[in-house]
């Protein structure tokens, strides 16, 4: 087994304004419905939710080992970023099991974090 980690920070201004100039273009790239419709219900405060999530996908791809890379082909939609009943943030990959994964998520009003750490096997 191997532990593999990554982390990512955003400023969420760029989120918004990807969101703002691209629409439903940028955000059915990158985001699962239920991601969406997540961030949506989160009104005033979707922004921060959003890019949260974009930098807890981004962590995961730092996290993501070659091997896996050779073995998985996984995209931005592969990876989905959910709550558990008492709102943790939970990672769902393709073909990968979500109790080898363990993932924290932050934001504030500039700028969210995410930090992700991975039990591989070899």
């Amino acid at each position: 087994m191997q532990i593999t980690c990554g982390t990512d920070i955003i400023e969420i201004r760029r989120i918004k304004e990807s969101i703002e100039d691209l629409g439903e273009k940028f955000l059915n790239r990158i985001y699962t419905q239920t991601e969406i419709e997540y961030c949506e219900s989160k009104k005033g405060q979707k922004y921060q939710h959003y890019a949260a999530r974009f930098a807890a996908k981004e962590a995961i791809f730092k996290a993501i080992s070659k091997d896996i890379k050779d073995k998985y082909e996984i995209g931005w939609k592969d990876m989905e970023i959910l709550n558990d009943e008492q709102g943790r943030p939970q990672v769902r990959i393709k073909e990968m099991q979500r109790e080898n994964i363990d993932i924290s998520i932050s934001h504030c009003k500039d700028y969210a974090v995410a930090m992700v750490v991975m039990l591989v096997e070899k």
